[in-house]
């Protein structure tokens, strides 16, 4: 049998302390982060951020575990969940399912976030039942060498015991001490991913804690930070501060990253919310000028929500005839907002503008 590689901490770790760096990247990343939390409340639907930001955190998370798609793959399947996509696009689908389900259940228990809860938002995840790890055996291992490099605790009672540890941490201010919020939140992905808890997808289920834990927390109102970018982008250093951390101790290096993390996506969602925001003003405005026989806030919100759009969206979202909303999504069409395609026999509508400003924040990247 495995042995452990680690002595997991009583939370919160004694050796983590807010060294004066640590206080000062905590002032920038509070600072984007409330600013982002105040841009996004501007919204009128909050849906449209939560159904297409959503979707754009589940692709980049994805992508740390290299399940790659595109963001056509993604709307199209949104758009006919029915239809077979690719494996890629399903397991990405599913990931923007079980943050959705663990942020609606926790709307509906008060904020909190439990183990039942994100043991749900892993069948979700998985598509399939399950739970905490019962099996020894598991093993972290280095791509491409096969090198074990972390080998989390083994026995099914200690792993119960340590997550409801983590779960006490997480919903109990008083188990926090005086540390800030975003510290806890390192502290939590830490521990979380440290435990492994499942068999698969902890990773992916660790980064939507990270959200969630925020929400929770009231730093934003819904989970549309997708922090995921940020660890995709520096992927090496993710997983090279993790284990740092289970080999020295020096939690000051893993703070700082997960904060600036905080920072630096805070800062570029902000960007898209606001360029979202002014998409739909000015869109408004056209939709008022030149369509105003069909303009309702109805229709724009539709048109937000989803980047692929079909009939039947319409349809139950103005509460409209089906040849009625047919005529409003062609008239668009020919006016030049919308691109009318085909999946199988039925016809969709692409909301061009909307999707060009998530592909040139992805050309970013």
């Amino acid at each position: 049998m495995l042995r452990p590689s680690y002595s997991l901490p009583e939370l919160p770790p004694p050796e983590v302390v807010e060294t004066e760096a640590v206080l000062k990247a905590l002032s920038h990343a509070h600072r984007y982060l409330a600013e982002l939390k105040g841009r996004a409340g501007v919204i009128p639907n909050q849906g449209i951020l939560i159904d297409t930001l959503l979707l754009q955190e589940a692709k980049a998370s994805s992508e740390i575990e290299n399940i790659v798609t595109t963001q056509d793959e993604l709307f199209r399947l949104n758009a006919f969940p029915e239809n077979p996509g690719s494996p890629a696009a399903k397991e990405v689908s599913r990931y923007r399912d079980a943050l959705r389900r663990g942020y609606e259940d926790q709307i509906r228990f008060q904020g909190l976030l439990t183990n039942n809860m994100i043991i749900a938002m892993f069948r979700t995840l998985k598509g399939a039942d399950g739970g905490f790890r019962e099996t020894p055996g598991t093993a972290l291992r280095k791509e491409g060498t096969g090198e074990v490099v972390y080998v989390p605790p083994q026995d099914a009672n200690v792993v119960r015991d340590l997550m409801t540890s983590l779960e006490h941490f997480i919903n109990k201010d008083d188990a926090k001490g005086n540390l800030d919020p975003l510290t806890c939140m390192a502290i939590i992905h830490h521990q979380f991913e440290s435990i492994h808890p499942f068999p698969d997808g902890n990773g992916r289920l660790g980064r939507i804690i990270n959200v969630l834990f925020l929400t929770g927390y009231g730093l934003l109102d819904v989970p549309i930070l997708y922090l995921s970018r940020f660890i995709t982008r520096n992927k090496s250093d993710y997983y090279r501060l993790l284990q740092d951390v289970r080999d020295t101790g020096q939690w000051e290096p893993w703070l700082l990253y997960m904060i600036r993390g905080v920072e630096e996506t805070s800062r570029e969602t902000l960007q898209l919310v606001k360029d979202i925001s002014e998409l739909m003003r000015s869109t408004k405005k056209w939709l008022r000028d030149e369509h105003p026989k069909i303009y309702s806030q109805d229709l724009l919100n539709n048109l937000f929500r989803h980047p692929y759009t079909r009939i039947e969206f319409v349809q139950e979202d103005l509460k409209v005839s089906r040849p009625t909303a047919t005529r409003y999504l062609d008239e668009l069409t020919e006016s030049g907002m919308l691109d009318k395609r085909r999946s199988g026999r039925n016809n969709y509508y692409i909301n061009r503008p909307l999707v060009a400003l998530f592909l040139k924040q992805e050309a970013t990247e």
